[in-house]
Formats: structure tokens, sequence, C-alpha cells
């Protein structure tokens, strides 16, 4: 699966248009999950040349997850056992960050 399609590259905004945003500002656009496990990155803005994002991450445990950089050329090279790989969550609909991060720590599924 492309975990980014050409229509979410050009709806999500670009790292330096987000730069000075504060949590309260910032909106997710997409998810992308782990299907076998607890992983999950929530992306709020890309940069193509780059191949880099910028999001909320949760790696199975929410009171570690963290904003920071995401490689998505390292998340496209992620092999799961059976062939699997990462998948992007198609029913995620854009939400406030603060809700997602809320949610996350709750444990309250997204």
């Amino acid at each position: 699966m492309k975990l980014l399609t050409k229509a979410l590259i050009k709806q999500l905004p670009t790292l330096e248009a987000t730069a000075e945003l504060g949590i309260e500002e910032s909106t997710a656009y997409v998810k992308i999950f782990n299907p076998m496990g607890n992983h999950q990155w929530f992306l709020t803005a890309y940069d193509p040349e780059e191949n880099m994002a910028f999001g909320y991450v949760n790696l199975n445990d929410p009171q570690m997850a963290e904003l920071g950089y995401i490689s998505m050329q390292e998340l496209e090279e992620i092999k799961l056992p059976f062939g699997m790989g990462l998948e992007r969550d198609r029913g995620f609909s854009k939400m406030p960050l603060t809700e997602v991060m809320e949610a996350v720590q709750t444990g309250l599924h997204i």
C-alpha cells in the first residue's frame, strides 16, 4: 500500500508552513499504523523533496508518545511477517492534533 497518495501530499501542509504552529493549531491529516501491533504515526506536515514528515508517534507506549520528524522512506521499508508492511488508515479523517494526543494518552481507539 502506498502510504501517501498524490491527493494526500497535496492536502498535507509543508514543514515550513507549520514550523511556527503550536500543538493547539496543528491538525493530523494521515494515520499510518502497524497492522500487527499498536504502533501509530499521525502526520501533520510533509516535505516531498526530503520525503520527511512531522507528526505524533505512538510506539505502543502512550506515556512515551512524542512529536517528531518521520522518514517516510524508513516507514515504507518496514517489513512485517507474512509480507506485510505498514498501512494507511483509509477511514481516518483529519482531526485536531490535541484530540489525537488525548485519545492516545487515554487509550481510546482512533
